[in-house]
Protein backbone atom coordinates (compact mmCIF):
# COMPACT_ATOMS: atom_id res chain seq x y z
CA UNK A 1 0.00 0.00 0.00
CA UNK A 2 2.80 2.23 0.58
CA UNK A 3 3.69 2.78 -2.88
CA UNK A 4 0.26 3.97 -4.05
CA UNK A 5 0.72 6.72 -1.32
CA UNK A 6 3.01 9.97 -0.97
CA UNK A 7 3.41 13.29 0.42
CA UNK A 8 3.39 16.37 -2.04
CA UNK A 9 5.00 19.59 -0.48
CA UNK A 10 4.13 22.82 -1.93
CA UNK A 11 5.05 26.02 -1.16
CA UNK A 12 3.58 29.83 -1.41
CA UNK A 13 4.07 33.36 -0.52
CA UNK A 14 0.66 33.71 0.92
CA UNK A 15 -0.91 31.42 3.20
CA UNK A 16 -4.70 32.00 2.42
CA UNK A 17 -3.89 31.96 -1.76
CA UNK A 18 -2.48 28.32 -0.15
CA UNK A 19 -5.18 27.45 1.74
CA UNK A 20 -7.51 27.93 -0.76
CA UNK A 21 -5.47 26.30 -3.64
CA UNK A 22 -5.58 23.01 -0.70
CA UNK A 23 -9.48 23.06 -0.31
CA UNK A 24 -9.43 22.82 -4.32
CA UNK A 25 -7.08 19.97 -4.78
CA UNK A 26 -8.99 17.96 -1.50
CA UNK A 27 -12.60 18.76 -2.97
CA UNK A 28 -11.16 17.86 -6.85
CA UNK A 29 -10.12 14.51 -4.66
CA UNK A 30 -6.50 15.06 -6.01
CA UNK A 31 -5.47 14.99 -2.06
CA UNK A 32 -7.06 13.36 1.22
CA UNK A 33 -5.75 16.09 3.37
CA UNK A 34 -3.40 19.19 3.18
CA UNK A 35 -1.29 19.80 6.42
CA UNK A 36 -0.78 23.59 6.29
CA UNK A 37 2.29 25.15 7.72
CA UNK A 38 2.50 28.96 8.18
CA UNK A 39 4.92 30.91 8.35
CA UNK A 40 7.89 29.03 7.08
CA UNK A 41 11.25 31.33 6.92
CA UNK A 42 12.67 30.52 2.94
CA UNK A 43 16.25 31.00 2.86
CA UNK A 44 16.74 30.67 -1.49
CA UNK A 45 18.68 31.94 -4.33
CA UNK A 46 16.18 33.27 -7.21
CA UNK A 47 17.47 35.32 -10.49
CA UNK A 48 21.14 35.60 -9.09
CA UNK A 49 20.69 37.13 -5.64
CA UNK A 50 19.43 35.62 -1.93
CA UNK A 51 16.01 36.16 -0.81
CA UNK A 52 14.97 35.96 2.79
CA UNK A 53 10.66 35.23 2.98
CA UNK A 54 8.17 34.00 4.91
CA UNK A 55 6.23 31.52 2.82
CA UNK A 56 3.55 29.25 3.94
CA UNK A 57 3.73 25.21 3.44
CA UNK A 58 1.12 22.36 2.64
CA UNK A 59 2.20 18.73 3.03
CA UNK A 60 -0.40 16.82 1.06
CA UNK A 61 -1.18 12.97 1.25
CA UNK A 62 -1.83 11.58 -1.99
CA UNK A 63 -1.94 9.01 -4.17
CA UNK A 64 1.23 8.70 -6.21
CA UNK A 65 -0.38 8.28 -9.94
CA UNK A 66 -2.14 11.99 -9.07
CA UNK A 67 1.28 14.02 -8.26
CA UNK A 68 1.40 14.96 -12.48
CA UNK A 69 -2.01 16.33 -12.19
CA UNK A 70 -1.08 18.49 -9.14
CA UNK A 71 2.20 19.56 -10.56
CA UNK A 72 0.13 20.83 -14.05
CA UNK A 73 -2.86 22.40 -11.60
CA UNK A 74 -0.26 24.21 -9.19
CA UNK A 75 2.08 24.97 -12.80
CA UNK A 76 -1.18 26.90 -13.88
CA UNK A 77 -2.70 28.58 -11.57
CA UNK A 78 0.41 29.09 -8.78
CA UNK A 79 1.33 33.06 -8.47
CA UNK A 80 5.48 31.78 -8.58
CA UNK A 81 7.43 31.67 -11.89
CA UNK A 82 8.39 28.51 -10.56
CA UNK A 83 6.98 26.96 -7.53
CA UNK A 84 8.18 24.64 -5.44
CA UNK A 85 6.27 21.19 -5.91
CA UNK A 86 8.06 17.83 -4.88
CA UNK A 87 6.84 14.82 -3.91
CA UNK A 88 7.94 12.03 -1.50
CA UNK A 89 7.49 8.18 -0.78
CA UNK A 90 5.74 7.18 2.12
CA UNK A 91 7.64 4.24 3.73
CA UNK A 92 5.59 3.28 6.58
CA UNK A 93 2.83 4.23 8.18
CA UNK A 94 -0.95 3.31 10.52
CA UNK A 95 -2.37 0.67 7.65
CA UNK A 96 -6.02 2.30 8.48
CA UNK A 97 -4.40 6.20 7.53
CA UNK A 98 -3.08 4.96 4.01
CA UNK A 99 -6.20 3.11 3.03
CA UNK A 100 -8.27 6.47 4.24
CA UNK A 101 -5.53 8.48 1.70
CA UNK A 102 -6.69 5.68 -1.36
CA UNK A 103 -10.30 5.89 0.10
CA UNK A 104 -10.52 9.37 -0.10
CA UNK A 105 -8.62 10.03 -3.50
CA UNK A 106 -9.45 9.01 -7.19
CA UNK A 107 -7.91 6.80 -8.98
CA UNK A 108 -5.29 7.39 -11.75
CA UNK A 109 -4.70 10.87 -14.08
CA UNK A 110 -8.39 12.50 -15.19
Amino acid sequence: MTEEVCEVIITGPDPEWLAGFTRQLVDDRLAACGHNITPVRSIYRWSGEVHDNQEARVALHTRRSLVGVIIDRTNAQHPYVVPCVIATPIVGGNPEYLQWILTETREGEP
